[in-house]
């Protein structure tokens, strides 16, 4: 008798369990991640892009933190130098952003990305990765080629790039041989005239390259047509720092795996 009022309250709470009610889709759901996006220099287009851009990477619910740090880049251009200020200037914003609750920072300037390399054993120290623009682009370009081609049409973005994808073939074990293409002035000009000339520039001083890449996110509108007129791949951002953010989100466990 003992026994059987044993196995009667064992299956009471099974079926108790079994009628349990299961949590919704809803209820389950992540919070929505929220992406801080450093800018210095931006236009409408780009900023179109890069929202774009993570929200087909991360997902259409990311919530994107905008910051925008112009001095920094005006100091740098006028000095043709990151100077201690212009540094931590962006240096404080990436740590503001942290305070505004960001899981992950993406510094789009190619400019500043010494700084935020410099920034990365603080990123982890507070957990909230700081993802530089270019890092995944140039680790793509080296296990694309031997020969790059550094296109830019802002003069003080080409010697951060390069030294990026220098730590990025250092790393892969490989040497590359780096061209540098310099559109001044290229900035805000009419497109077909922009796709002309930087074909013309990166065919006349970079015609032995194996792929290349434009420096700024600005420059993506154009690298399909360039790259059917060169004959070699052209790789541009925002899609390489939008996926290296789902990546870093779905290391903290902030989003899934895609």
């Amino acid at each position: 008798m003992k026994r059987l009022r044993i196995m009667a309250a064992a299956l009471s709470v099974f079926a108790a369990a079994s009628f349990m009610p299961v949590p919704s889709a809803a209820q389950t759901e992540m919070p929505a991640p929220r992406v801080a996006l450093v800018y210095t220099v931006t236009t409408p287009e780009l900023k179109a892009d890069v929202e774009r851009a993570l929200r087909e990477s991360v997902g259409r619910n990311v919530e994107l933190m905008i910051y925008e740090v112009s001095d920094a880049f005006n100091e740098i251009r006028a000095e043709d130098y990151l100077t201690p200020h212009a540094a931590a200037l962006i240096a404080g914003t990436y740590m503001r952003a942290v305070e505004d609750g960001a899981d992950a920072v993406l510094s789009i300037c190619s400019t500043v990305e010494d700084v935020a390399y410099a920034m990365q054993d603080a990123a982890r120290l507070v957990g909230v990765p700081v993802v530089m623009v270019n890092d995944a682009m140039c680790r793509e370009a080296v296990r694309r080629g031997h020969t790059i081609a550094v296109a830019a049409t802002f003069p003080c973005s080409i010697a951060p790039t390069r030294r990026t994808l220098e730590r990025a073939a250092r790393e892969a074990g490989r040497r590359i041989e780096v061209r540098e293409v310099v559109i001044d002035g290229g900035f805000g000009m009419e497109e077909e005239e922009f796709k002309r000339l930087l074909a013309e520039r990166i065919s006349a001083e970079a015609s032995d390259a194996d792929v290349v890449i434009f420096t700024q996110g600005s420059m993506a509108y154009v690298s399909e047509s360039v790259s059917r007129a060169l004959g070699v791949p052209v790789l541009a951002n925002p899609l390489f720092s939008a996926q290296a953010v789902a990546e870093a989100l779905a290391a903290k466990g902030v989003v899934a795996e895609r």
